[in-house]
């Protein structure tokens, strides 16, 4: 039976992934890390460890001896700095890992370096400055503003973002944030996003899907109204967004391996601009897919193993249009359709419309 380690796997991403391999076709042996004891408990994996933080000295040196024991097949990262740490010992360890490049991974990571490159590579992205000092964030108002949106150039879930049109609020933030020279300043885009979420194989793409996002839930929460937490996403098919979708990866790598999960957003002329390639991991929501018929986390394991892969009508976008993954916090995600959702606010018009006559 073929075993898979899996970081983070007591998180929203490493459950999904291992929910999606156990409705696979093929059993496997899922094997858990996680550096936090609480999420660890949630893990749905055979095995679980708790390992160390990775900024622990002794992170790999627990990370192999566990490797060691459990003997894995192939090893799933779903935690940045991890998957940076794993990359950079990749041909040290006895199983496979199925991840990009390094290089990749760090221009991927670092958002104003893949910005420059996507820029370079003549694809739409929105005007953007590093912020190393107040006179910068004064000369990217005259350049971008009036309106700029703020944030660390390296995280996730919207980290340290904030839209703002003020520079004494955003001199403020960023002196909060200690974000001097990690904070870069763009361009305000509009709010409609989309994410294109594909896997690669020796640089030939194996399978890619669409999803657009309604809301972020808890949105009031965050001053950026950006949660890294999707409410509630939905299949799409536009060619357009394959089309810039797949030049902004082949710009970052022209020989893509592994998970490139590339977010747009529409910027005021409806184009959509890419703002970062989420690297060598699945979006939290990648099980919505496997729900609706389209198992990548099966895909992924059997590419990387170079494993025969199941039958696909077409590569780009196979899932139907319209399909919603309603999520919330503790309740079980709802896979159903736009034209359910839709047809109950038409039913709540019309009830209203009967009440007033």
């Amino acid at each position: 039976m073929t075993t898979v380690l899996i970081t983070g796997a007591g998180g929203s991403p490493g459950i999904g992934f291992s929910r999606s391999l156990r409705a696979a076709p093929k059993k496997f042996h899922l094997v858990g890390f996680d550096t936090n004891p609480y999420n660890l408990q949630r893990a749905e994996t055979d095995q679980k460890f708790l390992v160390p933080s990775v900024k622990s000295e002794d992170y790999l040196q627990v990370v192999l001896d566990i490797i060691d024991e459990v003997k894995p097949d192939l090893i799933h990262v779903q935690i940045s700095a991890e998957m940076i740490a794993i990359s950079k010992i990749r041909d040290k360890l006895p199983c496979r890992t199925f991840l990009p490049r390094h290089e990749t991974i760090l221009a991927c990571e670092d958002k104003y370096a893949s910005y420059a490159i996507w820029a370079a590579a003549g694809i739409k992205v929105p005007g953007t400055m590093m912020l190393n000092n107040p006179d910068d964030l004064a000369q990217a108002f005259e350049k971008y503003g009036p309106r700029l949106w703020l944030r660390f150039i390296s995280g996730s879930a919207g980290r340290g973002a904030l839209p703002t049109s003020d520079f004494e609020e955003a001199r403020l933030w960023i002196d909060f944030r200690k974000g001097w020279g990690s904070f870069s300043a763009s361009e305000c885009l509009e709010e409609q996003t989309i994410t294109w979420q594909s896997i690669w194989k020796d640089g030939e793409l194996v399978v890619a899907q669409g999803r657009k996002r309604l809301y972020w839930e808890f949105a009031n929460r965050a001053p950026s109204g950006v949660t890294g937490i999707t409410g509630t996403g939905v299949t799409v098919s536009d060619p357009v967004v394959d089309r810039i979708a797949e030049a902004t990866v082949r710009a970052i790598d022209p020989e893509p391996n592994g998970v490139f999960g590339v977010d747009l957003t529409y910027d005021k002329a409806g184009v959509p601009n890419p703002t970062e390639i989420n690297i060598g991991r699945f979006f939290t929501t990648h099980q919505f897919f496997t729900a609706a018929g389209l198992n990548m986390p099966y895909l992924f394991v059997q590419s990387a193993l170079g494993a025969g892969l199941p039958e696909l009508p077409v590569r780009i976008n196979p899932l139907p249009n319209g399909l919603a993954w309603v999520r919330g916090m503790d309740i079980e995600p709802i896979l159903t359709t736009v034209d359910k959702i839709q047809a109950a606010a038409e039913e709540l018009a019309a009830r209203r419309a009967n009440l007033k006559s």
